[in-house]
């Protein structure tokens, strides 16, 4: 059975925070009612059923009632960004306070580490997932983040965007099915390598345009975890109407924040946020949880055809490229931890 976190196993003096108007009495004394800090948290989701949202309104729900009013946030779903390369640019010039990414992004900002945890077929299941993001491993990857961002970034919690599987216009029922197919993923870095080596070819297309492409046949395939997909109706599209559980990727997602700022932060502030950040954590994730069985039966529901697939041939590429990313990134260590953890 899948456990929530009941701690994060993050320790307080590894977070931090990027607080609108911290520390200037006069942009934070407003209209009536307003908090004396205000905080913009976003992610790049658009449906409010996703579960992003159901997290980012939990932490908004913490930080309010603790701080009784004190602390406002915000949340946006995807009104101020799509991409995740938006939004993290909205962090950096202080245009969002709280924002969610892929490992993906944090490798093109040059922390190649971090790309461990998109690897394919490195976990077994949720808990297998949990027992790394949540305990020492997880730590030691919030730390390298950290210190090679110069205290840019930090990770406020880890939140899962669930279990993802191959969908497009036919089913897999081999791997070989893949030859000469186009498929919408990152297209650098272990996860186009992995697909690649699988026989089709990664493109480029941007999660707001992928419906469209999906329907005019601008590419032939995807891969997302079923709330995802599901909510975005890619599964009624030419190209999206067969599912093949590959299960090739639980997903993670981090919660990130600005050090520096945080560090300006009274204890107190940086206590409730703290917070609420564990409660999004636990938030998001069970909401996730629950929404994968649902979301899969509502696909089926809608015409989706779901079938499943010998992974074994996909794992078989999957692990020499592991070993060769630990050695490149030089992590072989944090890789056979995470394997030893395997139940």
């Amino acid at each position: 059975m899948k456990k929530l976190a009941s701690t994060l196993g993050m320790t307080v003096a590894a977070l931090g925070l990027v607080l609108t108007g911290c520390g200037n009495e006069d942009e934070t004394s407003g209209a009536e009612g307003s908090g004396d800090l205000k905080i913009l948290a976003a992610h790049n989701q658009t449906s409010p059923d996703n579960p992003f949202q159901e997290g980012m309104l939990e932490f908004k729900n913490v930080a309010e009632s603790e701080s009784d009013g004190a602390i406002e946030v915000e949340v946006h779903a995807g009104t101020i960004g799509t991409e995740e390369s938006e939004l993290v640019e909205k962090l950096k010039l202080g245009a969002a306070d709280v924002v969610l990414v892929s490992p993906g992004f944090m490798t093109a900002t040059g922390i190649k580490e971090v790309d461990l945890l998109a690897l394919p077929y490195l976990f077994d299941d949720y808990d297998h997932w949990e027992s790394v993001v949540d305990g020492e491993i997880g730590e030691e990857l919030a730390e390298i983040i950290n210190e090679q961002s110069g205290n840019d970034f930090k990770v406020l919690g880890y939140w899962s965007a669930g279990v993802r599987h191959y969908y497009g216009k036919e089913p897999l029922e081999t791997i070989d099915d893949l030859r000469g197919m186009s498929i919408r993923t990152q297209t650098s870095g272990v996860v186009a390598d992995f697909w690649r080596q699988a026989g089709a070819t990664p493109v480029d297309v941007a999660w707001g345009e992928l419906y469209q492409g999906l329907q005019q046949n601008v590419v032939d395939s995807s891969e997302n975890a079923y709330p995802y997909f599901v909510q975005q109706n890619h599964h009624q599209t030419p190209n999206g109407k067969y599912t093949t559980e590959t299960g090739h990727d639980y997903t993670t997602r981090l919660l990130l924040v600005n050090g520096e700022r945080f560090d300006e932060l009274t204890d107190e502030q940086k206590e409730i946020l703290l917070n609420a950040a564990e409660a999004s954590t636990v938030a998001e994730r069970e909401a996730l949880y629950a929404q994968e069985e649902e979301y899969k039966e509502k696909a089926l529901e809608e015409g989706a055809e779901i079938n499943e697939i010998d992974r074994e041939p996909f794992i078989e590429i999957a692990l020499p490229i592991q070993e060769a990313f630990a050695e490149d990134a030089g992590i072989e260590d944090i890789l056979q931890r995470i394997n030893d953890l395997k139940q």
